[in-house]
């Protein structure tokens, strides 16, 4: 059994002070037993103010927010999952998660596939691609704490064939940072999260942001950890904070034995339309 550490939070427009928020959280986690941090899309900068948050983006070898994740995982001897960063790349922009060891050296990096273009009936509306450029491919990581772990981010939750290919993959658990809206969140976020942790027989970690930030956007919080077989280990309801939840590897095969339907999957030829 393996302890892991989730934080919830809700990230503002200066990359300073999440960077300070970051650090913190890492040793708290660490000083808690956790062997990994878990964090939300967006950790470094939320800011919807496009041409603000112009001025606040760096490359990865400039971001001081990733700086100081790498720093506090080595002064802590803590693995963390940064669940998603603002990147600038080859001048565009990626919503990128990383993957850090006690070592300092990031194991693994990706960039959300999904990207979230939409118009709410509240009156809200996003479009992620007038900003960030789409992933173009799953990732796995292997030999964290956790086991294998499958990264996504947000909206990729809605995209059930990404899940079953990172579980075809043999991940053990499937990270889901996200910022996801207060309405959408309502209908669907537990539903969902619980759904793709049955259909892949395996773990769920999502970190979330909460409550109203300060670029005037809300989000809906409730970061989760839910079993293989569906149950909520962890619900961090709508406080800022750190959680714990213990992952047991072993619940893995235990579930997909009782339903190996990963094992009866078939190739979905084209639909015949009669």
């Amino acid at each position: 059994m393996t302890k892991i550490a989730l934080l919830q939070s809700n990230t503002g427009i200066d990359p300073a002070a999440s960077a300070k928020v970051l650090a913190e959280a890492i040793a708290e986690a660490a000083r808690g037993g956790a062997a990994m941090l878990f964090t939300p899309e967006m950790s470094g900068l939320l800011d919807r103010d496009t041409q603000r948050a112009a001025g606040n983006l760096r490359g990865e070898d400039d971001d001081l927010v990733l700086a100081a994740c790498r720093e506090a995982a080595r002064d802590n001897e803590i693995w963390v999952h940064v669940g998603s960063l603002a990147i600038l790349d080859d001048g565009k922009v990626a919503n990128r998660g990383f993957v850090i060891d006690r070592a300092v050296k990031i194991q693994a990096r990706y960039d959300k596939m999904h990207l979230f273009d939409v118009d709410l009936p509240t009156g809200e509306s996003w479009r992620e691609s007038n900003t960030y450029r789409a992933g173009d491919h799953p990732v796995v990581v292997n030999g964290t704490p956790i086991g294998k772990l499958g990264l996504t981010i947000c909206y990729d939750l809605r995209f059930p064939m990404l899940f079953a290919r990172i579980a075809e993959a043999d991940a053990d658990v499937i990270a889901v940072p996200a910022a996801f809206t207060v309405p959408t969140g309502k209908a669907h976020w537990h539903t969902l999260l619980r759904a793709r942790a049955i259909e892949a027989g395996l773990y769920v970690v999502a970190a979330a942001q909460v409550g109203r930030h300060e670029d005037g956007r809300s989000t809906f919080g409730h970061s989760l950890v839910i079993d293989p077989w569906g149950d909520v280990l962890l619900d961090m309801g709508e406080e800022q904070g750190l959680g714990f939840a213990d992952i047991e590897l072993s619940k893995i095969s235990e579930v997909r034995s009782r339903i190996p339907a990963l094992n009866h999957r078939r190739t979905i030829p084209d639909v015949v339309s009669q």
